[in-house]
């Protein structure tokens, strides 16, 4: 997803083109430069870029061993601007090595969003040797022309990559906005196959099925009337979950810019069927996967092993409300957690639930508990739950040596974050505004909060709703102040990821 209002840097954007597409067929070689990962308001525990500029997660595949993550970044600045595929690797989806940047723009254009699969049985012809190349499909955006879809193929394990000769692959029907190409292999009942792509166009969805990756034919639209609108529908998604009853059920995320519940950009779902042509889906109610301002443009990584069997999930944690203009110099934004999306029923409806993934144990010392209130932490970097002690107000205030706080509060009717004096707020109008999610008669029972130094995820009973969201306090938070739970919290800490 890409938020195109940044005057300067389109003036200057057939220059830059121009220099990347001499960088386009180079093979880059890691850099030698050492990053310390450890400047003001870095993440310790979430992937964020060595330097400069990233928003989504793009091309989120898993191949021998690796979980591979493509990002849109901008190597020059720490603003937005021409796009390319950033790149690293994690044996668990925790632990990061970075890579040399994937693919750079060309003479077709900037590389926006997009996926990435394995071309198993090699559909494409592109594999070589007998290899089953990872495939990236992606959206060329040109100042010029209509928005398209091309592809590169890899026959190394993402290490190298070569833009398909015919590029593009899909062009659009004449619509500026034709984006985000989400790819996966569909099966019917007869075990009939096909890639179906998810594209986001304008303000709905549009599906097309190839046989090949190479040639693709339009099959219908999605975009219902009650649904979420107010901006561009982008970075969409489309996969398959088993109910808690084991039926099998079609999910549809489609992120919106602007829209959100909160203001800005955020993340809608829709629950249904699809039938290799036709997405429909049930009831007419707008529902969000993430209820904070910083999880956006979130996808699932593909190709995950049948014995694993977990959906997992990992969204951009920012806004485009003020994503360009948050505080931080060498590096901007970061990623959530990776996260593993069930379905679950409540009051005979069904919902999406986020869950922190397991492997992130490896990174937590050993659970502890304190009676403590406040509890002081000894470890900025914690995971901390707590159990509802009554159905009152309850309210959670985390706090530094400075008097900087974030406040988290939930009535019966809604759950709330203040965090307009959690530390630097004036780079930003709208940064201050208090947060809202409606429970919609959802029990609060307990509240597990992950705390980095500048980003707060909240998960309510096992992720039956999340809210997430970022500050910038002059040090971090080490006080946690709360009412309305039991005494007894259980605490854990985080290691650094970079040490």
């Amino acid at each position: 997803m890409k938020n195109i209002t940044y005057p300067t840097l389109l003036l200057i954007a057939t220059i830059l083109l121009s220099s990347c597409e001499d960088k386009a067929s180079e093979q880059v070689e890691e850099s030698t430069i050492s990053y310390e990962f450890d400047e003001p308001h870095r993440p310790q525990y979430h992937f964020s870029p060595p330097e400069q500029w990233m928003n989504d997660p793009n091309g989120m595949v898993y191949l021998d061993g690796e979980y591979h993550l493509f990002y849109q970044h901008y190597p020059d600045s720490n603003v937005w601007g021409p796009m390319h595929w950033g790149h690293a690797i994690s044996t668990d989806m925790i632990h990061w090595e970075h890579l040399p940047i994937a693919l750079y723009p060309d003479s077709l254009g900037y590389i926006f969003s997009g996926s990435a699969v394995i071309d198993h049985g090699n559909t494409s012809g592109l594999g070589t040797n007998g290899i089953d190349p990872m495939i990236a499909i992606y959206t060329y955006h040109h100042q010029e022309d209509p928005q398209s879809q091309g592809i590169a193929f890899s026959n190394d394990k993402g290490r190298s990559w070569t833009k398909y000769d015919k590029n593009p692959v899909l062009k659009s029907p004449g619509i500026p906005d034709f984006r985000d190409p989400k790819v996966s292999w569909y099966e019917d009942a007869d075990g009939n196959g096909k890639w179906i792509m998810t594209l986001a166009v304008k303000d709905r969805i549009s599906f097309y099925s190839s046989p090949n990756l190479i040639d693709w034919k339009h099959e219908s639209d999605f975009q219902p009337d009650w649904a979420a609108y107010g901006g561009v529908w982008e970075c969409p998604d489309l996969f398959t979950l088993k109910t808690t009853g084991g039926e099998e059920k079609w999910v549809l995320l489609v992120s919106i810019n602007p829209g959100g519940p909160n203001g800005g950009s955020a993340t809608q779902y829709f629950i249904g069927d699809f039938d290799g042509g036709q997405f429909s889906a049930e009831g007419e109610k707008v529902k969000w996967i993430d209820y904070g301002t910083d999880n956006y443009a979130g996808v699932t990584w593909s190709n995950i092993p049948e014995n694993d069997g977990r959906r997992l999930f990992l969204g951009w944690m920012s806004n485009w409300q003020y994503a360009n203009i948050v505080p931080t110099t060498e590096w901007r934004s970061a990623m959530t957690l990776p996260r593993s999306l069930e379905l679950i029923s409540i009051a005979d409806e069904d919902y999406l639930a986020s869950r922190p993934v397991a492997e992130i144990s490896n990174l937590l010392s050993q659970n502890a508990t304190s009676n403590e209130n406040p509890i002081l932490l000894e470890n900025p970097l914690a995971e901390i739950k707590l159990k509802a002690s009554d159905a009152g107000n309850k309210s959670i205030v985390l706090s530094n040596k400075e008097g900087e706080s974030l406040l988290i509060s939930m009535d019966m009717e809604q759950l709330k974050i203040d965090r307009s004096k959690a530390g630097k707020v004036d780079f930003s109008e709208v940064f201050s505004a208090i947060q809202h999610a409606p429970l919609e008669g959802l029990k609060v029972e307990e509240v597990t909060l992950y705390l980095d130094r500048s980003s707060i995820e909240i998960f309510i009973n096992d992720g039956e709703m999340v809210m997430t969201t970022i500050f910038f306090p002059s040090s971090s938070f080490n006080s946690v102040e709360h009412t309305g739970f039991v005494q007894k919290a259980e605490i854990a800490y985080f290691q650094s990821i970079w040490k």
